[in-house]
């Protein structure tokens, strides 16, 4: 009890030193906080944003050819049909859930309530690949029976919900679609980014009603057991040739055929954040450095400035063991208080920042954030600090021990 009242007491007296220790501890254990949380920030809002749709999908487009091809005039118009996407199943034995997507801009009317948004015809695999939400209450999606009977059932984003019917609820209400009815059985709660919003019928109720060529552009799927991203390409390059065997066009064609792998974007994405993972490590390694160099200075002229204080201690018959107690204990305490206190701010900073950014995509009208989640392995903290204060202690217990090896005479001589 005695010793920790003496280094409060000295504590208390010095209250510079006491300040500047501390405050190089404080710095380095919040610029580390600071670093990581920003680091796994960005990442997790980057992550987020790939989470509205499977991060294994692959989606393509028919365009039109520029190069002439066995025969065939380039200018040709090229247009998916239910060939293509048998082609994909038996040619690409990683792709499922395969869907053809109709896109049509029709008009859907409610009571005197009618906007124009685009028609999806798709099937049930959409709902795995692009991940709506239907919130408890909200219906479902499409499913094979729709398929299998062309019903005529729509399911609806909550855009359009919120637009036609107000403050009424659309589930179980017809709606006209063009000149068809069609039943509401689900909607759609996840926060579209952009547009006025999407509604999905069965992709064969499309095809008879809205869609009598059964031509369409677009085809969406799911890839699996794909890895890295030369995987990716090989993929990319083997789909190219499935389609232009299908379709008749050159494999070189780059217009012919629009291709996005999200899968390869997500790894390439990651990659990057490997990359300032690594930064961010090197940026708080030296950081600590510098807390190292900091704590262990000023805890070596704090020694010194206080032998002439040994001296009269060693003359008053305070035991050198005492005396170095009293000095690591100080080291210590100084180390931890503040080093917690770094922690704290860092965290508290860190968490601000994450409520302000929510607060803004919350607001915003696509709902994305570059930031979320700021979460920080405190195992990293408390290994930093614990280096921070074994530096501390030895910086401190170094010239200590040569101190109170000093006859109290000599020692007292000092200034």
């Amino acid at each position: 009890m005695n010793i920790l009242q003496e280094i409060f007491s000295g504590l208390k007296h010095n209250k510079l030193r006491t300040i500047l220790t501390g405050l190089s501890v404080s710095w380095g254990i919040f610029i580390l906080i600071i670093l990581l949380s920003a680091g796994n920030g960005l990442k997790n809002g980057v992550t987020s944003n790939f989470s509205d749709r499977a991060t294994n999908m692959v989606q393509i487009w028919s365009g039109r050819s520029s190069l002439p091809y066995k025969g065939l005039k380039s200018g040709r118009s090229l247009n998916f049909a239910e060939k293509q996407i048998v082609d994909l199943k038996d040619g690409l034995k990683e792709t499922s859930g395969q869907t053809g997507v109709i896109e049509k801009n029709l008009t859907i009317t409610y009571n005197n309530e009618y906007g124009s948004f685009s028609i999806n015809g798709v099937k049930p695999a959409y709902n795995d690949i692009f991940n709506l939400k239907f919130d408890q209450g909200n219906g479902r999606f499409i499913n094979d029976l729709d398929l299998k009977n062309n019903n005529k059932v729509i399911v609806i984003d909550r855009k359009i919900e919120e637009t036609l019917f107000k403050t009424e609820s659309a589930l179980g209400k017809y709606v006209k679609v063009g000149e068809v009815m069609f039943k509401v059985v689900g909607i759609n709660t996840k926060k579209e980014r952009y547009g006025d919003g999407s509604a999905y019928i069965p992709f064969t109720t499309a095809q008879s009603i809205f869609n009598p060529n059964k031509k369409f552009y677009n085809i969406a799927m799911q890839v699996n057991g794909l890895k890295t991203k030369e995987e990716n390409d090989a993929f990319n390059d083997r789909l190219k040739e499935n389609m232009s065997q299908s379709l008749r066009f050159d494999p070189k064609d780059t217009q012919a055929l629009y291709l996005w792998n999200s899968q390869r974007d997500y790894i390439e994405t990651m990659k990057i954040f490997g990359g300032i993972t690594i930064f961010v490590s090197i940026i708080g390694i030296f950081t600590l450095i510098a807390g190292i160099v900091g704590v262990s200075n000023i805890m070596l002229v704090s020694v010194k400035e206080r032998t002439r204080e040994i001296g009269i201690r060693k003359a008053l018959g305070a035991p050198p063991r005492s005396i170095l107690t009293s000095i690591i204990i100080e080291s210590i305490l100084i180390t931890t208080a503040f080093g917690y206190l770094g922690m704290v701010i860092g965290v508290g900073l860190s968490e601000l920042v994450n409520m302000i950014m929510q607060q803004s995509a919350a607001q915003s009208e696509n709902g994305m954030s570059v930031f979320k989640d700021p979460t920080v392995d405190l195992s990293y903290v408390f290994v930093s600090t614990a280096i921070l204060i074994i530096a501390g202690v030895i910086a401190g217990y170094m010239p200590a021990r040569r101190a109170v090896k000093i006859k109290p005479i000599e020692a007292m001589r000092e200034e």
